[in-house]
């Protein structure tokens, strides 16, 4: 390596190193474009990144961050329907004064959540929910809060749509939608059940505190915005093979919730859309994946490379989820799915081992996903601050064991399938 190659990897590392940390920390609330947008064009100006190349880079991500911003509105539509309302009081009720059945309930419906509306609508608006059902009921709320940041990250590996890492390899992987779920639905199973079980034991003595069976008042069913939300769902999976973009479905689903609004109400109602699709996070993930296209063309790139599997047997599939899930750790998982996912595409079952990695993985540290981080902002906003000793903890009490039986749950569907 020339002195020049080195300057320019240990610069385009240093820069990645600035936009994290800068997310991570968010100084004054500032959003993580901040950073990301005058980084992307450092690289681009110093040579790091040829301009065509980030140009098609950018093309690549545009669909996925246009997904993205289609869920994130359809998420807040449910809310403002009733929906995470209507589950929490169904979750106080279903627990019958019992905080097991509450942890239960959380479960059940974060690990729903997750896979239908994506992990950042469980962070940001069941969170909150699940802090009521456990108020309304007495109980300790560290359990459901907890399950809620876990399921977030792990339960995120059911369909394409449930991650914005899913959304990233979806295309590398050459599956079909349902292909993708039909894979993905035991490793999905297994880790929802260890990670259960792994929380009863965990928190124990939490559980095991005296709740008061209060009457819990449930409203009706939010039956319209569920049959729409059901609807979506099943257009995912039947619009994709006859070619109409998963995005446009979503967009549909959010004018049939968002009509009577838009009909009476159509500015107010526009600019409440475009503030849940998060334009600035969409500008932060376009910016971030030309930073980490400056890593990925460098000796870093080469190096991971090199220490990918090439076979999906077993141990290949277990050594690529466990690499994915250090990389999540250490840069975060959305730069580590930009680096990880263009090496491993060759292979299908190495992609979404990948994937059981980058998404079981980040529920080590705070910094493995940017939804833990978002997770932390909604406590803080709630006034239960989360403990950095309690979430390690955890994270080393879940993270190897879910790991590795999805891992080897992945396995048996892919020999299953055909797939490799």
């Amino acid at each position: 390596m020339t002195a020049a190659s080195a300057l320019g990897a240990t610069t385009a590392v240093v820069v990645l190193a600035l936009v994290l940390g800068f997310a991570v920390s968010r100084p004054r609330g500032l959003p993580e474009a901040v950073a990301a947008v005058p980084a992307a064009v450092l690289v681009l100006v110093v040579g790091l990144v040829p301009w065509r190349a980030a140009w098609d880079e950018i093309s690549g991500l545009a669909p996925t961050v246009g997904f993205l911003a289609a869920i994130l509105a359809l998420a807040e539509q449910a809310r403002a329907h009733g929906v995470f309302t209507w589950a929490g009081e169904r979750m106080a009720r279903a627990s019958t004064g019992s905080a097991p059945r509450l942890l239960g309930a959380v479960f059940v419906v974060a690990a729903a959540t997750t896979a239908v509306l994506s992990l950042d609508a469980t962070v940001v608006l069941l969170t909150p929910v699940v802090l009521a059902a456990a108020t309304a009921i007495r109980a300790r709320p560290r359990p459901g809060v907890y399950a809620s940041t876990h399921l977030a990250n792990s339960a995120s590996t059911l369909l394409p749509v449930s991650n914005l890492t899913n959304l990233l390899a979806f295309g590398a992987a050459g599956l079909s939608f349902a292909g993708f779920s039909a894979l993905m639905a035991l490793p999905w199973v297994v880790t929802v059940a260890a990670e259960y079980v792994v929380f009863r034991l965990f928190f124990r003595s939490d559980l095991r505190t005296p709740v008061h069976e209060t009457p819990v008042q449930v409203g009706p069913a939010p039956v319209f915005a569920l049959v729409v939300l059901g609807a979506a769902l099943v257009g995912f999976a039947a619009a994709e093979p006859i070619g109409v973009p998963p995005a446009l479905v979503a967009v549909v689903a959010v004018v049939v919730l968002a009509a009577r609004n838009l009909r009476h109400a159509p500015v107010p109602t526009l600019r409440r859309l475009v503030h849940a699709a998060n334009p600035v996070f969409l500008l932060f993930v376009l910016a971030l994946g030309v930073v980490v296209l400056g890593v990925r063309l460098g000796p870093l790139g080469t190096g991971l490379a090199h220490l990918v599997p090439t076979r999906a047997d077993l141990p290949g599939l277990l050594l690529a989820a466990g690499l994915a899930a250090v990389a999540a750790n250490v840069l975060n998982n959305l730069p580590a799915t930009l680096v990880l996912v263009p090496v491993v595409a060759h292979s299908p079952a190495l992609v979404l081992a990948t994937l059981l990695g980058l998404n079981i993985g980040p529920n080590l540290t705070y910094v493995g996903s940017l939804a833990t981080l978002l997770w932390r902002q909604v406590l803080h906003g709630h006034g239960k601050a989360p403990s950095t000793s309690v979430f390690v903890r955890l994270g080393l009490a879940t993270v190897p064991v879910t790991l590795v039986l999805a891992v080897v749950a992945l396995w048996v569907s892919v020999r299953i399938g055909g797939v490799r």
